[in-house]
C-alpha cells in the first residue's frame, strides 16, 4: 500500500487554510503532520479539528516539522519562510500566496530550480479554463479594449488580485506586450481618452464575496464578456490539495495548474 504523502499547512488558521483542514480529515492520500499559524492568529479562533492540538505549530517553528510537501495559504513573509523550509528539506511546495514583490518573486524562481514548486494565484479549474479562454480572445480581437474587474471579501489586503494579474498577464502575452508597459491601475479626475492597446483593472471589495471575475472584451457595437464565479471557498482548497497530490515526488522546476490539467490529460 503506497504511503500517504506527509503534507504540512502554513497558513491554517486563515479561510484557506480552514478549508484545506476540513477537507483532509476525508482524504485518505495525505497524512496531516503540521498546521502552521502566526502566534497573532493562533488566538484569534484556531480551526477546529481533532488533532490539531498535537500538530498545531507557530510560524517560527518549521524545524519540528517531517514534511513530503507544504501547502502554503499564509501572506509573503509565511511564504519566505515555507520556500526555506522546502528547500532544505527537499519537500514540495505548493503555494497560492499573492502579493508577492519582486524580490520573493526571486526566492520562488530560484527554489524552483531546487525542489518542486507550483505557484497559483487560483486553483480553480474553471478560472484555468477562463484564462486559456481569454487568451485566445485577446489574440483574437487584438485591437479590442480590455477591462478586467474582480471582487472579493472585505478582508483580502492586496488589489488587484493575484487571479486578475494572471489574467492580464495571459492576455498581454498573447497580444505580445507586457503589463508593465499597457496595464492600467487606477483613474480618477481626468485621465483623458483610454489609451490604445492598454489592459485596465477594477477592484471591488465588500462583504464576503468569495471570488468574482470577468474579462470585458469591448468593440465597436458589441461586447464579448468571460466571468467566473465562486460561490464556495472550498473548491480553492480541493484544487490545492489535487494539486499537492500530482506534485509530490515531481522532479525540481516550476508548474503551475495548466501543467497539471495537461498531464492528467496526456495520462
Amino acid at each position: 500500500m503506497t504511503q500517504p504523502i506527509r503534507l504540512a499547512i502554513n497558513g491554517a488558521s486563515g479561510r484557506m487554510g480552514r478549508a484545506l483542514l476540513a477537507l483532509i480529515r476525508e482524504d485518505g492520500r495525505f497524512e496531516l503532520v503540521s498546521a502552521l499559524v502566526s502566534k497573532s492568529s493562533a488566538h484569534n479562533g484556531a480551526p477546529v479539528f481533532p488533532e490539531l492540538p498535537s500538530l498545531l505549530r507557530y510560524s517560527d517553528e518549521w524545524d519540528a516539522i517531517a514534511a513530503d510537501v507544504v501547502i502554503d495559504f499564509s501572506g509573503p513573509d509565511g511564504l519566505a519562510s515555507a520556500i526555506a523550509y522546502c528547500v532544505a528539506h527537499d519537500a514540495a511546495l505548493v503555494t497560492g500566496t499573492t502579493g508577492i514583490d519582486a524580490s520573493l518573486q526571486t526566492k520562488l524562481d530560484e527554489a524552483s530550480q531546487r525542489i518542486p514548486l507550483l505557484h497559483a494565484t487560483n486553483f480553480s479549474l474553471g478560472v484555468a479554463v477562463l484564462k486559456r479562454l481569454l487568451r485566445q480572445a485577446a489574440a483574437a480581437l487584438p485591437d479590442w479594449d480590455l477591462e478586467i474587474i474582480e471582487a472579493h471579501h472585505n478582508r483580502k489586503e492586496d488589489a488587484p488580485s493575484g487571479t486578475a494579474l494572471t489574467l492580464g498577464h495571459a492576455a498581454a502575452e498573447a497580444r505580445g506586450t507586457t503589463l508593465a508597459k499597457d496595464a492600467v491601475y487606477t483613474r480618477e479626475g481626468r485621465p483623458g481618452a483610454r489609451r490604445s492597446g492598454s489592459i485596465g483593472f477594477a477592484v471591488v471589495r465588500g462583504g464576503d464575496v468569495v471570488g468574482e471575475h470577468t474579462a470585458l472584451l469591448l468593440g465597436q457595437g458589441e461586447c464579448v464578456e468571460l466571468s467566473h464565479r465562486a460561490t464556495d471557498r472550498s473548491i480553492f482548497a480541493r484544487g490545492a490539495l489535487e494539486a499537492a497530490a500530482w506534485l509530490a515526488g515531481r522532479k525540481p522546476g516550476s508548474y503551475d495548474i495548466d501543467d497539471m490539467l495537461q498531464a492528467r490529460v496526456a495520462g
